[in-house]
């Protein structure tokens, strides 16, 4: 059996923090290899000791049967590289940064054209090469960093999460194209926050806190939860106080809302008295269920978080003044002769979570910052906890949590720094705003990071800082603008464990997101593409209006892709 990559004995610290501990793996030639684990895991270092952009302090990488530490050089020639972060120039364009990479690789000038051509055809990208890349969509600049990744047509194409921030009509275009290059016989390591993603890939690695836990097949991994999923359904209680109460069971592993229904997994393939007396109770019905990777990674890192929040535990319930707490009618923004956002009109609800969902660029954070009032809208009206954006707008952001798709948080202050500022601008005075932030600290375990700056840290303490910024005024509507986009799943159910919690309190939630496991969470869904609202419904009618012989069983994936594929076509 070849092998792309073999590690051998890794050990890498940071500063006497030991990021890696003396791993051992090998990535077979030819495959789709899947790395992941949760945040701080290792999976960038790893990734980047790979691409020979940083030497193990022990032990030995081999790359093509190049040693990373002495052949840097030839590892660069026969591997592709696409980081992390958009590593393209965005005040470039298109073709500009395919030129540009195509000199730094040293390709001959004769060879570029047909090759230029090759991938703008495999990416489609073809109409779009005089665009600047800062202009791209999401999924744009994803493609045209592959595109630049596959320039010198590399033996090993390293991924570092290209798929975070992608609609999911994009992200799988883009995991088609990475299956055809694997089956072409390139070896691809991609690292991935979708497990998903993982579950189809050829092999696994799952790391976590600088060790391998798994290596292998995904679906061997699956087996070994067999028996323990099961999904309760027919709920007669509110299925957010369910699944809190049954993550709080020692039978209970993990727990989502899917929908109208709530799925678990549990310790053991037997249903313990206690959970089903509780979903009788509840008036439920338990039915087993196909396990997922999701369910046996989350089970292999020792269960999801528990069920309740502290920081809605300490929130006193939000007044039951009125019922419609959000509201836009007609609500239109025009930037010169583009329009972003079209004649939107929808309501929130008091302690409602309304998701907000389309493919890149079609305007759902242009929705967001009007709402907010962020942004004014050019026609239309919007109104949140009664007052209109346009004449009340301070009195209304008081009312009001945002947590922006690009870290609102200023990356020259310390995260103590930032905690005091937000507490500022919020109105907090003495005593309470020192309370508040403790407060903070505590729950979001920021004590160690007190004195460091926000880019310094690990992506889910970024966003664990970002969202205690939004809550330290205790608002009564929370803007999350993809609150979890790049965090591992772990990360992701504590988010949505404070999420759910604060809804039971009465808090208004509007979400954007690409994960179409959380949309799952929202009571309903405002699907957006081209600026326009295509479709407004429970994500359970959402799925149920694209059923049909080939696809008896929907997911949230499938009834997004599908209706806006359908949008498309219609207006074709």
């Amino acid at each position: 059996m070849d092998l792309a990559i073999e590690i051998r004995g890794v050990r890498k610290s940071f500063a006497g923090v030991e990021a890696l501990k003396g791993i051992d793996a090998d990535i077979i030639a030819g495959n789709l290899t899947g790395l992941v684990g949760p945040d701080g895991a290792g999976k960038t270092t790893l990734m980047r000791m790979m691409a020979a952009l940083m030497h193990p302090c022990q032990g030995e990488v081999r790359v093509a049967g190049y040693n990373v530490a002495r052949d840097a050089t030839d590892i660069h020639r026969v591997t592709g590289y696409m980081p992390q972060r958009f590593g393209l120039y965005e005040d470039l364009s298109v073709q500009e940064n395919l030129n540009l990479y195509a000199d730094l690789r040293g390709l001959p000038r004769g060879d570029t054209a047909a090759q230029f051509q090759r991938l703008l055809a495999f990416t489609g990208l073809e109409p779009f090469t005089r665009r600047l890349a800062g202009q791209l969509s999401g999924g744009m600049k994803q493609k045209l960093g592959l595109a630049c990744a596959l320039m010198a047509r590399p033996r090993v194409l390293l991924l570092d999460e290209p798929s975070v921030g992608v609609d999911p009509v994009s992200r799988q275009e883009l995991w088609h194209m990475v299956q055809e290059l694997a089956g072409e016989g390139m070896s691809v390591v991609w690292a991935t926050a979708y497990l998903d993603e993982a579950e189809r890939c050829d092999q696994v690695l799952l790391l976590d806190e600088g060790e391998i836990r798994y290596a292998g097949a995904p679906g061997a991994l699956t087996e070994r939860i067999a028996g323990r999923s099961v999904l309760v359904s027919d709920l007669a209680v509110d299925r957010r106080a369910f699944l809190a109460d049954a993550l709080e069971q020692p039978s209970v592993r993990d727990g989502v809302i899917q929908g109208g229904a709530v799925r678990l997994v549990l310790a053991d393939t037997e249903i313990t008295s206690a959970l089903q007396a509780q979903v009788s109770e509840a008036g439920g019905e338990i039915n087993a269920v196909a396990g997922r990777f999701e369910d046996a990674f989350i089970d292999l890192l020792d269960g999801g978080s528990l069920g309740h929040s502290a920081i809605a535990d300490r929130m006193a319930p939000v007044a039951r003044e009125r019922d419609i707490m959000v509201s836009c009618r007609e609500l239109t923004r025009r930037f010169g002769d583009f329009t972003a956002t079209d004649r939107v009109s929808f309501d929130v609800h008091r302690g409602e979570v309304l998701g907000l969902l389309g493919p890149n660029g079609a305007g759902k954070s242009t929705t967001f910052k009007m709402l907010c009032g962020l942004l004014k809208p050019s026609a239309g009206r919007a109104e949140v906890v009664g007052l209109d954006l346009r004449r009340s707008g301070t009195a209304a952001k008081l009312q009001l949590g945002y947590m922006a798709q690009k870290f609102s948080l200023y990356g020259l202050m310390t995260v103590r720094q930032n905690l005091e500022f937000f507490s500022g601008i919020y109105g907090l005075r003495a005593a309470q705003r020192r309370a508040r932030i403790d407060e903070m600290v505590e729950i979001f375990h920021l004590q160690p990071y007190l004195e460091a700056f926000p880019d310094s840290l690990p992506l889910g303490f970024k966003q664990r800082l970002a969202l205690a910024c939004a809550l330290m005024h205790r608002p009564s509507v929370l803007f999350l603008d993809e609150p979890t986009s790049g965090v591992d799943p772990i990360t992701r159910r504590e988010f949505w464990t404070h999420i759910t919690g604060l809804v039971r309190k009465g808090v208004t939630v509007l979400v954007t997101t690409h994960f179409m496991e959380e949309a799952e969470y929202c009571d309903r869904v405002v699907l957006v593409n081209r600026a326009q609202v295509i479709a407004l419904d429970t994500p359970d009618a959402l799925k149920a209006s694209v059923a049909g012989p080939d696809c008896p069983d929907p997911s949230m994936e499938d009834a997004f892709i599908r209706l806006v594929l359908a949008q498309q076509e219609q207006a074709a």
